[in-house]
């Protein structure tokens, strides 16, 4: 008997069966999606470009750059390029609409706000930001742009909020590659969390949220914790396994001379060795969430302690360690909450962290977001919200017909919405507007993919 014979597998092929009705509706509803956010583009032709792309982005092409977008459309490639490239038109009044949208739809009060690094590796120099610096997706130092992302994750799904290119120092020192690559004045060199409180500073207000959380590039940071403290905002952050912590429920050691002489302190510890230092009755089993191989169980215990980090002490935090049921791998965290926040919500904060990465890895191939070629910073922003949207739309689809996963195993992922996507041919002119902030059209060979002689695209291009 075929393994596609078999009863649990004609299960699985029914509910993920989508009739020509689904599919109808499905486009439709992209259609009315889209008008939300159409009247943030200054003219017709940006509009209908828009349009067209957001549908290329999430359609089942193998490369969802403009070039193939518009050949699959029947239209000339270089309006399309252009609209994305440099067109003039404001990416930060269609990121606010998009968080707009994101309060009305999905916001909940322990809604966390995820802070995400992403890279997307390329080859050559010229595009803005890249440089040889740590790529995650390849897991090594690389030659690679990255850019810094705020996400909203509830109970109900996800939902991308703001981003912004990270701009290493030799790039925010060098004149001639930033006016190149049109880079505004007004942007400086800033480490990455310096770009996440930006960010946090204009996607937070009037955005219900419990909770923010990110990796231990964003926790190891003394100063973002401190920063986020005094913004009164209650966050959840991983830390190196080799941060060091004073435990404050652990007895101080005798003096030498009873009576005489300073208190001696607890002397500081590595996170990883006070772990390892505990009982196994120490960890607690919680329940995080219901999952679909099962609920997700994590063993996870929790102390309270001063940070030691950059020669100074902190003042107390929650160290929480965590563990999978049945997994090896261990995080360790540093949060500000109240002792009386249930431990069960600080690791279920902590864990959705984790699930936006997959968010994320399925955004780079499901809606392109790794599908650009690019090179100005006007450009790269430009992708991204585009992106964004699509991404947006993805989400909201995953919610109403096919649940939550962002992974893509659940019964309608973005594979099956591929068909409610393919790209029409539009008859208009294109945008033919001179470029925002002078940021230059692209040309010639510079427009085409790796395999036609383009140098400066993503080197492990994701595919659908």
């Amino acid at each position: 008997m075929s393994l596609l014979d078999k009863a649990e597998a004609q299960a699985l092929l029914t509910d993920a069966n989508l009739t020509a009705a689904t599919v109808r509706g499905c486009a439709d509803r992209l259609t009315g999606f889209l008008q939300r956010y159409l009247p943030q583009f200054y003219r017709i032709e940006q509009r209908d470009n828009a349009t067209l792309v957001i549908r290329g982005l999430i359609s089942g092409l193998q490369r969802k750059t403009c070039e193939p977008i518009a050949i699959a459309a029947q239209l000339p490639r270089k309006p399309i390029q252009f609209f994305v490239g440099s067109g003039k038109w404001d990416d930060e009044a269609v990121t606010t609409e998009l968080r707009l949208h994101v309060r009305e739809e999905l916001a909940v009060p322990d809604g966390v706000v995820v802070i995400d690094p992403s890279s997307f590796p390329k080859k050559g120099t010229h595009s803005c930001g890249v440089a040889r610096q740590w790529c995650g997706r390849l897991g090594k130092v690389e030659s690679c742009q990255v850019g810094v992302f705020l996400v909203y994750a509830a109970k109900d799904g996800y939902a991308p909020l703001d981003r912004q290119l990270y701009l290493p120092e030799e790039w925010a020192k060098d004149k001639a590659r930033r006016a190149k690559c049109h880079v505004p004045p007004k942007v400086k060199f800033q480490e990455k969390w310096q770009i996440a409180l930006d960010l946090l500073d204009r996607s937070l207000p009037d955005l219900p949220h419990g909770w923010i959380a990110g990796d231990d590039e964003f926790g190891r940071a003394s100063q973002f914790r401190a920063e986020l403290r005094s913004r009164k905002e209650r966050y959840i952050l991983d830390v190196p396994c080799n941060t060091l912590v004073r435990d404050l429920r652990k007895r101080r050691p005798p003096r030498k001379q009873a009576g005489v002489g300073r208190k001696r302190e607890v002397p500081f510890q590595r996170v990883d060795e006070w772990a390892k230092s505990r009982p196994p009755s120490r960890w607690e089993r919680l329940t995080v969430r219901d999952a679909e191989k099962g609920p997700l169980q994590v063993d996870a215990m929790a102390v309270p302690v001063r940070a030691k980090q950059e020669g100074r002490v902190g003042p107390e935090e929650r160290l929480v360690v965590m563990r999978n049921v049945g997994e090896s791998g261990i995080d360790y965290a540093l949060s500000n909450a109240a002792a009386e926040v249930p431990l069960v919500e600080v690791v279920r904060a902590q864990r959705q962290r984790h699930r936006i990465e997959e968010f994320f890895g399925a955004g780079k191939g499901d809606a392109g977001l790794g599908h650009y070629e690019v090179r100005s910073w006007v450009g790269w922003h430009h992708h991204m919200t585009l992106a964004m949207v699509a991404m947006w739309f993805l989400s909201s689809e995953r919610r109403r017909v096919g649940g939550e996963n962002p992974g893509g195993d659940a019964r309608a992922v973005a594979s099956d919405l591929h068909a409610v996507t393919a790209v029409a041919a539009l008859d208009r002119r294109g945008d033919r507007s001179r470029g925002h902030a002078g940021a230059p059209a692209q040309r010639g060979v510079e427009d085409l993919p790796l395999a036609q002689g383009h140098r400066d695209v993503p080197a492990t291009p994701s595919t659908p």
